[in-house]
């Protein structure tokens, strides 16, 4: 199953990047890192991911973050072959600009785009973009959304009069090419419903594979009932090290530089969010630096101070596959990971974890390899890998 396991990494446009936990996001203050946010920094970031054989790198959306779509834009230029999973929330883009945006950014980009349809889980945040629709109105426009995005697509001339949107003779000069595919995640039930009916691969975050396991059977039973199948993504950060000890030391580390106010001010504030998967993220760690480790070689402690992904895999590179191998079994087939400085955790993954999961065949660089003519005695010629 060489070719079906993908690997994202993540770009830190939510506070800058750092040696420790950059904290807050989710609708609550964020406490940012030592290195900010700039092209040159980003773009090591997006060469490095590439270089290591990551597929695509995803971009955060939210008050607390860069806007996704221009940032990767202007990143896009800087490498060949990553793909920018770019988030968005629909209910504050039209259904066409949106369609049409795609579009250039394939054409421009040489087909680089994945979207990640973020519907919003904090209507105090929403409300700040002039939007005032509860959670459950926001799935219904994300629902709405996404079906006249899809017929855009198809090139369809759509007039359509609904609950949120109304559209004249809308057609699409330009129908993006590959059609960018959709991630989503949600916890609620709404959420289920929207996946089920529209997206290619749904997302959870980092829980033990038990839970994962349940949260793929149910989102897979909707989908089966609209007669469809969806791949299935998890969101993680990663410390991996040689040994288990220096990632568990690592970890330590990490813990060793949050503050307790600063844990008391993010949760009390994600205490707050309309999100069910923040809630199960907040259960996870329990608001307490004691028993963060919640299942072999996943640790709960990023989840104290950061909202939306909360769980790292921690351990040597062998645990680490392990663990990545639990996952597959219980149905993952792609892996969103990001470590704290993103740009030196991404070698540890990749140069430790990749090829330990390649030895496996459960990973192959996405990168056609390097070849090369030598030359050999009399003229001939030899082909070397």
């Amino acid at each position: 199953m060489t070719h079906q396991l993908k690997f994202h990494w993540f770009l830190p446009t939510n506070g800058g990047d750092g040696r420790h936990v950059v904290g807050g996001g989710h609708g609550v203050t964020s406490f940012t890192g030592e290195r900010p946010n700039s092209v040159a920094y980003l773009g090591q970031i997006a060469r490095s991911a590439e270089q290591l054989g990551f597929e695509a790198a995803l971009t955060p959306t939210g008050a607390w973050c860069e806007d996704a779509w221009v940032s990767t834009a202007m990143l896009s230029s800087l490498s060949e072959r990553l793909k920018f999973l770019v988030a968005f929330r629909p209910g504050l883009t039209s259904p066409f600009l949106a369609a049409q945006m795609a579009g250039t950014f394939q054409n421009l980009s040489g087909g680089r785009l994945l979207l990640n349809v973020v519907t919003g889980g904090e209507s105090h945040e929403q409300r700040m973009y002039g939007d005032h629709l509860d959670k459950d109105a926001r799935y219904e426009r994300c629902d709405e959304f996404l079906h006249l995005v899809r017929a855009l697509w198809a090139g369809e001339s759509v007039t359509h009069e609904g609950e949120h949107y109304r559209l004249d003779d809308a057609v699409l000069a330009q129908i993006p090419d590959p059609l960018p595919e959709i991630y989503f995640g949600g916890s609620s039930a709404a959420a289920g419903r929207v996946a089920a009916r529209h997206v290619d691969v749904y997302l959870t975050w980092g829980e033990p594979p038990a839970a994962v396991r349940e949260k793929i059977e149910w989102v897979s039973k909707l989908a089966a009932d609209e007669g469809r199948q969806l791949r299935f993504g998890i969101r993680l950060h990663s410390i991996a090290r040689d040994t288990s000890e220096a990632a568990w030391a690592e970890a330590d580390r990490l813990l060793a530089g949050i503050d307790d106010d600063q844990i008391a001010q993010v949760q009390a504030g994600l205490r707050r969010s309309e999100s069910v998967g923040q809630a199960r993220m907040l259960e996870l760690n329990g608001g307490s630096r004691d028993s963060l480790e919640i299942h072999p070689n996943l640790w709960a402690g990023v989840g104290l101070v950061r909202g939306g992904a909360g769980t790292a895999m921690v351990g040597s590179f062998t645990e680490i596959a392990d663990l990545v191998e639990q996952y597959v079994e219980v149905g993952i087939s792609e892996f969103v990971m990001s470590g704290y400085p993103h740009l030196e955790e991404s070698y540890w993954f990749g140069e430790g974890v990749l090829p330990e999961l390649a030895r496996r065949g459960l990973w192959s660089h996405p990168a056609p390899a390097a070849r090369s003519v030598a030359a050999v005695p009399f003229g001939g010629r030899q082909v070397v890998s």
